[in-house]
């Protein structure tokens, strides 16, 4: 059964007389622990209907180019396959998704939508259960604790919303039942023209989408793959995760992010798997999975400046424009950042990494986005630029935990520190720390070794 904390209508209408039950899927792009789609099962059955599943496809998602568009049908391809499995079809429309929900909705008794947290993915569902005349019912599936059950307001750092969030985890770690739709809907017939997605690279080839950074073959998007990272991750590294983790010259990360970012996997599914992991062993990671993840969550969804500067706590913006013109050793262009021709070898590491992978090591990061506002005149301007990299780039970037990585950067959930020049009082890293405590030759060489 279904705990009420994760539902949350979106409008006052009543059922209507239409064929089916709709679950129109954007955040959640899974067929198995999601909250949503099982809702919608329970609701079509009991109310004897076939179910069908919706997707929206559209050309201009804020900052996504060709990388992530390629990652997220590998993802949609599974999906269609595995709803086959338990008698659902899956209709995919390329439109905004809010406008094609508005068509699918015609023939819905009720819609069901799963949850964003985005300035986008909130306006798409809020102005569709305004428009539509049938119930709309939002359920909660891709954090542990409902963004508004963990806390009702911004948090100040990881350690205050921890302190909420503890004595609720038993209530939201329960696992649930599957169940299997009464009535097939595969036979069913819609009035739309589908978006066909077999082909991958035709369909890439199709949309009218931003070509400048191209897919890469270190992750292939699906639940089946998330699921083969994190079995190979719990055999080989979550018993040194805690030791070895910002160790940038190895690889001991899950590499679950990109799949999370995605809905591509549950958080609760993954909490389940390391029930049998001794929790002085599975502590450090369930940290990173609910407490750090979930803090990104709240940030945007309390914040409405999430993706500016004016996020910035005022003490941390006070401090970096009171020293925003002292002198610097280094100032690139964000040109020159982007391709990684900085003075630092380990800084063009990091970005290197990303350009090829779509993904940087976690602790370089924090480095990374540190070296863009000392070596920016402006600190407005080194926020504007760390975004624009992190999310042209990363596969898990477009992120709540991406936005709130960067505004980490700049003070976010961090608290002051000594007085310095540049900086402030907001937390500083250098080089030499990186050679103080990590092998970064190591580090340097297994960035040099990746090839396309």
């Amino acid at each position: 059964m279904l705990d009420e904390g994760r539902m949350k209508r979106l409008n006052d209408k009543a059922i209507v007389i239409r064929p089916f039950v709709v679950y129109w899927m954007q955040s959640s792009q899974r067929t198995e622990w999601n909250h949503a789609l099982e809702y919608a099962i329970d609701q079509a059955n009991f109310l004897r209907k076939p179910l069908i599943v919706y997707f929206g496809i559209t050309d201009d998602f804020p900052e996504a180019n060709e990388r992530h568009y390629a990652f997220l049908l590998e993802g949609l391809r599974e999906v269609k396959e595995e709803l086959k499995k338990r008698k659902i079809k899956l209709v995919i429309l390329h439109t905004s998704p809010e406008q094609g929900a508005m068509q699918v909705s015609k023939f819905a008794a009720m819609v069901v939508v799963d949850r964003g947290y985005l300035r986008i993915e909130r306006q798409w569902r809020e102005w569709f259960a305004q428009k539509a005349d049938c119930p709309v019912i939002q359920i909660e599936s891709n954090v542990i604790v409902p963004v508004e059950l963990a806390s009702s307001k911004e948090e100040y750092s990881a350690a205050t919303l921890r302190r909420k969030l503890r004595p609720q985890l038993y209530q939201w770690l329960q696992p649930f039942h599957e169940g299997e739709c009464q009535i097939s809907s595969l036979s069913s017939v819609l009035p739309f023209r589908e978006f066909a997605i077999d082909d991958i690279e035709k369909v890439l080839s199709g949309l009218t989408i931003d070509r400048s950074v191209k897919r890469v073959a270190f992750y292939t998007g699906g639940t089946s793959k998330a699921k083969d990272r994190l079995e190979e991750f719990l055999a080989e590294n979550i018993y040194r995760y805690d030791e070895r983790k910002n160790e940038p010259g190895e690889s001991c990360s899950s590499g679950l992010s990109p799949y999370l970012h995605f809905g591509q996997i549950s958080p609760l599914y993954i909490a389940q798997r390391l029930a049998d992991i001794p929790e002085v062993v599975a502590e450090g990671f369930l940290e990173e999975l609910i407490v750090r993840r979930e803090l990104g969550v709240n940030y945007v969804f309390y914040n409405d400046k999430y993706d500016s500067y004016e996020s910035i706590p005022q003490w941390a913006r006070s401090t970096l424009e009171k020293h925003s013109r002292d002198g610097r050793e280094y100032l690139y262009t964000r040109e020159e950042l982007e391709k990684g021709s900085t003075h630092d070898p380990y800084w063009n590491a990091a970005q290197m990494e990303m350009v090829l992978t779509g993904k940087m090591h976690g602790y370089m990061r924090m480095y990374w986005g540190k070296k863009i506002l000392e070596w920016t005149g402006d600190p407005a301007e080194a926020f504007s630029t760390s975004l624009y990299l992190n999310n042209k780039y990363h596969l898990d970037g477009r992120d709540p935990n991406g936005f709130a990585g960067v505004a980490w950067c700049f003070g976010k959930h961090d608290r002051p520190w000594g007085e310095r020049a540049i900086f402030g009082i907001v937390r500083y890293m250098n080089d030499k720390g990186l050679k103080r405590k990590f092998d970064m030759d190591k580090y340097l060489k297994k960035v040099s070794s990746i090839t396309l």
